[in-house]
């Protein structure tokens, strides 16, 4: 039997609160009637008692605290996958932007990723060729291992991730399939279009799925937007047996994000003012990359 719970408790930045609540469990979707007819999907982040805080995925403007109806839909977050994310341009959640109408599906994954046995992981020996001397030869980026690139403001680091998509291939004579998942966090209009240009003119954006997540929509996609990728990347490496080249950019974006988050669920903040636990949730997203025992794709 499904509930409807009708009315709201609060409403607080990108939360809102509901009361009288059971049967729910932390990180479960739900989707928010409004007034209007239209639909919007949020995600329990808090549960005390038979009081449960949700984000909201679209923002919260426009809820009514009488008119609102949630329904709870008993699992996390999914992404949609199959090969015919390659090639597509998605939002922050993961829903196409690009004007080619809907995935069809072989399967739904939850974004959160499964836990990757330490012991199961493969020793990574093979490397991804950037293009790019001083990471070639200095700090060389191995398949299956993550490679940080700090920048300072200003700095051309959005050129340099263009350029590592478009130039970044593995050796050309073994036979196994090389794709790029790009995930854009925080950028405004104009760098995102830069993006989207670049990948068309050079002709690599067939072998892209890309994730653009801009300034102006709400923090809480941003939260979203590195797991779709990397529960994309994670569905081609291991089950389409592909390598795959994740970019994440930028990741200060990202904790930014967090900060504003976790600030209106009234957590204490550590730091700068970000939360306590911003380094486990940053390994949370870091330690999805490597090779598995008996998997021939890597991430």
């Amino acid at each position: 039997m499904s509930l409807q719970y009708l009315g709201l408790n609060e409403i607080n930045g990108p939360l809102v609160v509901l009361d009288e609540v059971s049967g729910i469990s932390y990180d479960e979707v739900a989707e928010l009637h409004l007034e209007d007819g239209t639909e919007r999907l949020g995600r329990v982040v808090e549960i005390s008692g038979d009081k449960a805080v949700l984000q909201v995925f679209e923002g919260t403007k426009g809820l009514s605290l009488k008119n609102t109806k949630t329904k709870f839909l008993g699992r996390p977050m999914e992404m949609p996958l199959s090969e015919e994310v390659l090639g597509r341009v998605f939002n922050g959640a993961g829903k196409p932007i690009d004007g080619l109408g809907d995935i069809f599906p072989e399967k739904f994954a939850d974004i959160n990723g499964k836990p990757l046995n330490p012991v199961a992981r493969t020793y990574p020996r093979n490397y991804i060729r950037t293009g790019i001397s001083s990471i070639d030869c200095l700090m060389t980026l191995i398949r299956g291992q993550k490679l940080p690139i700090f920048s300072g403001s200003g700095l051309s680091h959005n050129k340099l991730a263009v350029q590592i998509v478009r130039q970044a291939q593995i050796a050309e004579d073994s036979g196994e399939k090389f794709a790029v998942v790009f995930a854009a966090m925080g950028v405004k209009n104009d760098v995102a279009d830069y993006f989207r240009k670049s990948f068309e003119d050079s002709g690599v954006l067939q072998n892209v799925a890309m994730f653009l997540n801009l300034s102006n929509d709400p923090i809480i996609e941003r939260i979203l937007t590195p797991r779709c990728a990397l529960t994309v990347a994670e569905y081609l490496a291991y089950e389409k047996n592909m390598h795959i080249l994740v970019i994440l950019t930028d990741m200060t974006s990202y904790a930014e994000a967090l900060r504003e988050f976790s600030s209106s669920k009234g957590e204490i903040p550590g730091r700068k003012g970000y939360p306590g636990y911003l380094y486990s949730d940053l390994a949370s997203l870091y330690e999805r990359a490597g090779i598995v025992n008996g998997a021939k794709g890597s991430v």
